[in-house]
């Protein structure tokens, strides 16, 4: 589990659900002149702040903010949430913490949640980064070609919910999912990542099977909507979410900047942050 950095916040939404969210600089004593970043974390993740986010959010000067998704960490679950559904959570999020524009920024299964805020809040997203992020489903194999392990989004996409829990009742990480520069950064820089994903899977199964239902069935929004903005940032060697997912929204958001990392795999890309972070606040 990851050793939590900042302070915790247990947000009430207007639907009675709980929000868990982090804030790296609770006790900063004014956030006026900060640009803040809302960091949306990958699937499985518990939403806890991690080390070499915070550090270059510290470096930058940015207020990050993160929080977990229905489903994982102290966060209420809400089945059946789509992709869309982060804007709402995130907008009381930040009316919670007195914060009107921000920018966004997220990896793997965030990058699709990042995307929904910057759709459907254009008058507060400033931009908006994606680290390996999975593209809106296309309904043909080619979405799933070059994925170590699509047997759960294949599950949620022909049974729903219920399929998707029942595949993860025998469902195994496959190593192999991984380069060897991934398995680097986790033994490295990244180790509180991994520490807090095995955690995550173990203890909020419910909520990557929630992410999974939501990734393979319409999103909820058109990225076509997002006006913000806009970096997408790939490994070449990414076995998790292969180079047809940025690929897929480059040409769905024909605006925004691209940058392939061709020696990178699903983690090792994560090496990009401090720059994509700097990206988002010379956009702010």
């Amino acid at each position: 589990m990851a050793t939590s950095i900042g302070s915790a916040h247990d947000i009430r939404l207007r639907d009675g659900r709980t929000l868990r969210a982090y804030d790296a600089a609770s006790g900063h004593p004014d956030h006026s002149d900060r640009v803040t970043v809302v960091w949306h974390h990958g699937s499985p993740q518990s939403g806890e702040l991690l080390g070499p986010l915070v550090t270059t959010a510290a470096t930058l000067g940015v207020r990050l903010v993160s929080y977990a998704r229905p489903g994982y960490g102290g966060s209420t679950p809400a089945p059946g949430r789509d992709v869309a559904a982060a804007a709402d959570d995130v907008a009381q999020l930040a009316d919670a913490l007195g914060v009107e524009r921000f920018a966004v920024m997220g990896a793997s299964g965030g990058g699709p949640h990042a995307l929904a805020c910057a759709a459907l809040l254009p008058e507060r997203v400033t931009a908006v980064a994606c680290l390996a992020a999975i593209a809106p489903p296309t309904g043909g194999e080619a979405w799933y070609a070059g994925m170590a392990s699509p047997e759960g989004l294949r599950a949620a996409a022909a049974g729903g919910r219920e399929a998707r829990a029942r595949h993860a009742e025998d469902a195994e990480f496959d190593p192999a999912s991984f380069t060897d520069a991934d398995w680097a950064a986790l033994a490295g820089e990244w180790a509180a990542l991994g520490d807090d994903a095995a955690h995550a899977g173990q203890a909020w199964p419910g909520g990557l099977v929630d992410d999974d239902v939501a990734f393979a069935r319409p999103w909820g929004f058109d990225a076509a909507q997002v006006r913000a903005p806009v970096l997408l940032v790939q490994g070449g060697r990414d076995r998790v979410v292969p180079t047809r997912h940025v690929d897929l929204l480059a040409a769905a958001l024909p605006a925004a900047e691209v940058w392939r990392r061709p020696d990178d795999g699903h983690i090792s890309v994560l090496g990009a942050c401090p720059d994509a972070m700097a990206w988002l606040v010379a956009r702010t």
